[in-house]
């Protein structure tokens, strides 16, 4: 048996702990905002926090986030007036909405960090791939958001 804690909420699972933390949200979890693409950390479709720091879920053992407190999207979207999801739709970033989780779960953490980014700063840390190509409206919706 492990324990997580995830958007708040303590959790006692039956689950070995080299499980990728991607499944235990999904499958053991049923929060299956954080999604499966790619499962080598290359596209971030699979985006949390855990401590507040954006990481990929996908290949983080779930050993790795034990003690520490994990975000997922249904975490940060239990507030519908959070400035990010504002940014998004007032942007209208999302097309299919595959990556959208995981670009907002990526931009949340970098908002915390710098609450003022350039788009130097939105370049290099918001790394995740959008195979419809909404990068412009994700830049403008994170600088919305900094404002907001």
């Amino acid at each position: 048996m492990i324990s997580l804690i995830v958007n708040g909420e303590r959790h006692e699972l039956d689950v070995s702990e080299e499980t990728p933390l991607l499944w235990v949200l999904r499958d053991s979890l049923g929060l299956t905002g954080t999604k499966f693409a790619c499962g080598v950390a290359a596209c971030g479709s699979c985006t949390v926090h855990v401590e507040g720091r954006a990481v990929r879920a996908c290949v983080l053992p779930v050993r790795a986030v034990l003690g520490k407190s994990v975000t997922t999207i249904e975490g940060l979207a239990r507030d519908a007036a959070h400035p990010l999801l504002r940014a998004w739709v007032e942007e209208d970033v999302p097309q299919c909405g595959y990556c959208q989780p995981g670009m907002l779960m990526a931009a949340a953490a970098l908002l915390t960090q710098h609450p003022d980014p350039s788009d130097a700063d939105i370049d290099a840390s918001v790394t995740n791939i959008c195979r419809c190509g909404a990068y412009a409206r994700i830049r403008r919706a994170i600088h919305r958001a900094a404002k907001a």
